[in-house]
């Protein structure tokens, strides 16, 4: 299956740039958000160096910024970047489970691999990758039994449509958390027998 960015930016678009005034942009350098500038601008979702991935997640993290998160530059947040101390990590992981768990979520509705993100390559890595990894589960799973936040639903229904994946969502979606957090399921199954 393609998966272009282009895609992305035409169903983002399509859906938010009039009811939001928000539109998605292929960025050269480092993801950040830009809110309007005045009545007449539209905020920016800047995804890094044209990469799909990066698309998907920057779109999950807008997803869940509530009306005055989207007023403020990366929606206000604290980022500190690769090199995190060990508690900085810490509550770096606890801030990307939400979103981390829509991009997971989306990339499973448009058929394209979904990578967790401990995003500490030069400092110390997870600081506990496996709990991290079955927080952001155990998350995607919430949400497909509760409902995505009504932004969120939006996007991946219509990623769904588009990409042809809704009757086949379930089976896919099992099978990918089984490779994305094999230990959650493998304790499943030895607690099983």
């Amino acid at each position: 299956m393609n998966h272009s960015p282009n895609d992305l930016i035409m169903l983002f678009n399509g859906l938010f740039r009039e009811a939001f005034r928000t539109i998605l942009v292929k960025g050269d350098n480092e993801p950040e958000y830009l809110p309007a500038g005045g009545t007449d601008d539209v905020a920016q979702v800047v995804f890094a160096h044209g990469y799909y991935a990066s698309a998907l997640h920057e779109i999950s993290h807008w997803c869940i910024a509530g009306e005055h998160r989207r007023t403020l530059h990366d929606y206000g947040y604290w980022y500190c970047p690769d090199g995190r101390t060990s508690a900085q990590q810490k509550a770096f992981e606890q801030v990307e489970v939400k979103p981390q768990a829509i991009e997971w979520l989306f990339s499973a509705a448009a058929g394209s691999r979904f990578h967790i993100s401990v995003d500490n390559l030069s400092g110390g890595g997870a600081s506990d990758e496996h709990g991290f990894r079955c927080r952001v589960l155990a998350q995607a799973e919430d949400y497909l039994a509760s409902g995505l936040p009504e932004r969120a639903q939006a996007f991946f229904d219509t990623l769904k449509s588009f990409y042809g994946t809704g009757a086949s969502f379930s089976k896919a979606w099992r099978e990918d958390a089984r490779r994305v957090v094999p230990l959650y399921f493998a304790k499943e199954h030895f607690e099983a027998n």
